[in-house]
């Protein structure tokens, strides 16, 4: 490990890495993420490292520990360099195949390879394999090939160049203006153009000024953010440098939930690597430039993703939200101009510097550039995180991507943008996937949790679980949030035990009317998201919840009578 005090010395270490490094014949990359590990990664792993050393391969087979790949259906998988042979669902039982007939012999083990079920033939690759086929993986792609535990790794793929770009190439104002002009907007949810974000807390008085990472991911089945976490973290530091480079930031915090320990531990290693490397502290890289980082661990509030409130744990309080204005740009932590951004935002920033904002602009629509990360999750073949385009469509990513519903089943509804998202039902799946499409469909992107439904699913129960989530989640400091969304709750809940009366809709449509004008925050004002978009798309069902008292997908056990034969779930 060297200590960087000139810009030419990233090109002077990533030449020596490369000098000393080994040169394997075969290098094999094995999945470690959270996903992968309860998947049973850990084994697998040991028993390569056992396999290898009683083979007498260690000077010509590396083994390279990474973050998630992506596909978690598939998990624990490996790939097999330079063939990018990828194998799937592994356990420790099938390292002596892998080592004795791919590694030694270059025979593929035929039972450990994905399927292309259009063509019944093997998909060896990941290229081949229509999970990886139509993704972009342009943040995601580095999960791949580096231990996420290992500096060099990075620096091996030009890590930290875009912070050397910004601080020796460029003013703290063009770096604004070119990711500005990139078009990048924030992927936390509320999908505010970065740059402009940047602009107002440069421009705003008072020292000293913060950026903060917001990695309070509280979603049920979102877990985009952790693996870049897990997989790749010194991305996120160096989107960081550079974002507090160019608003004038001295200090930063990433906020972490503590219920996400791999993540907390790779991240906080690699702030400890870069900053025994001076990539964080004073005069970084030789420059005039000072930030550093803290990591700070939350008890896993759902409310905490909401920016002040995620101030106000930092700060040591509880943590509620308050009043806005003043927004944090101008008035955020401990007083102070503060800039928040999560994982997926701060991760775009090095790769906009490096292709440049005219590359980056040149994907996705014209109002939502670049990729995005989707956990998608449910009732779908192929679960796991994906890297898209923005613009592509929901079909795309279900069918070709996803791989279809499960058990040949109709799709019902896809829910995008956490409990407080709403559901896109089956007759919209060729809605493009960006910003606007999504919020005029009654959802919204949200941080990039997707949830895929089938005809088996009650629309009405959909609702009533997400409420259940949200009022448990609620902080309770303003009434319309706190009772607003226990009302609408009990509503739910009666009607789906056949008790609903006909004003119930009336009762939920004007509780939402005054949640979303009057709650404090963005947990009150979306709330009622789900039961809106259900209503909107699904009324039938609420209909016959509550007249008719019967389930169409007979999920609500405690209806008062069954569904009648004749009745079958909607397709």
């Amino acid at each position: 490990m060297r200590k960087l005090s000139h810009p030419d010395h990233l090109a002077e270490w990533k030449a020596l890495i490369l000098e000393e490094r080994p040169v394997h014949a075969k290098t094999i990359a094995l999945t470690a993420g959270t996903c992968g590990r309860s998947a049973g990664a850990l084994p697998v792993i040991e028993a390569l490292r056992t396999e290898i050393v009683k083979q007498g391969l260690e000077k010509t087979v590396g083994l390279v520990v990474t973050g998630c790949h992506g596909y978690c259906e598939m998990e624990p998988s490996l790939i097999i360099y330079p063939e990018e042979i990828f194998y799937k669902r592994l356990e420790a039982a099938d390292v002596p195949a892998i080592i004795g007939e791919t590694v030694l012999k270059d025979k593929i083990v035929s039972r450990l390879v994905c399927e292309d079920p259009a063509t019944g033939r093997p998909a060896v690759r990941p290229k081949d394999i229509p999970f990886y086929r139509k993704q972009m993986r342009l943040l995601t792609e580095a999960n791949f090939h580096i231990d996420p535990l290992r500096i060099e790794d990075y620096i091996l793929l030009d890590g930290y160049q875009a912070l050397s770009r910004a601080l020796f190439d460029m003013t703290s104002e063009s770096v604004i203006a070119e990711v500005k002009a990139s078009g990048l907007r924030g992927r936390g949810g509320a999908g505010f153009p970065t740059g402009l974000k940047w602009e107002f807390c440069r421009e705003a008085h008072g020292h000293p000024k913060y950026v903060i990472c917001n990695a309070d991911e509280g979603d049920p089945g979102a877990y985009m953010d952790r693996s870049l976490l897990e997989g790749n973290p010194h991305s996120v530091i160096e989107g960081m440098l550079i974002g507090a480079y160019g608003i004038g930031a001295s200090e930063g915090y990433i906020y972490v939930r503590g219920d996400n320990p791999l993540a907390v531990n790779h991240i906080g290693h690699a702030i400890e690597r870069a900053r025994m490397c001076g990539l964080l502290g004073e005069n970084i890289l030789g420059s005039e430039f000072h930030f550093d980082i803290h990591l700070v661990t939350g008890a896993g509030v759902y409310v905490c993703g909401e920016e002040t409130s995620l101030m106000a744990s930092i700060e040591g309080r509880k943590p509620y939200p308050r009043q806005r204005p003043p927004f944090p740009a101008q008035e955020g932590l401990w007083g102070r101009p503060t800039n928040i951004n999560n994982v997926e935002t701060w991760v775009n920033v090095p790769l906009i510097l490096r292709q440049g904002s005219a590359a980056y602009a040149a994907i996705g629509t014209e109002r939502s550039k670049g990729t995005k990360i989707f956990s998608l999750i449910g009732r779908i073949q192929n679960t796991g995180l994906v890297e898209v385009p923005m613009g592509i469509s929901l079909r795309e990513i279900i069918c070709d991507i996803g791989g279809g519903v499960k058990d040949g089943k109709a799709l019902k509804a896809v829910q995008t943008g956490g409990p407080a998202g709403g559901c896109v039902p089956a007759s919209l799946i060729d809605l493009p996937i960006d910003y606007d499409s999504l919020v005029q469909a009654g959802s919204m992107m949200g941080s990039g949790g997707m949830v895929v439904m089938d005809e088996t699913t009650c629309m009405v129960d959909v609702a009533r679980y997400f409420l259940d989530f949200l009022q448990d989640e609620s902080c309770g400091k303003c009434a319309p949030c706190r009772v607003g969304t226990r009302q609408m709750l009990e509503i739910l809940t009666r009607i789906t035990r056949g008790l609903g009366e006909p004003g119930d809709i009336l009762r939920m449509e004007e509780l939402a009317a005054t949640m979303k004008a009057a709650s404090l925050c963005g947990l009150g004002q979306s709330a009622a998201n789900p039961v809106l978009s259900t209503l909107r798309y699904f009324r039938d069902e609420y209909e016959a919840h509550i007249l008719r008292k019967t389930c169409p997908a007979r999920v609500c056990k405690e209806i008062v009578s069954a569904v009648p034969a004749s009745e079958e779930p909607r397709r």
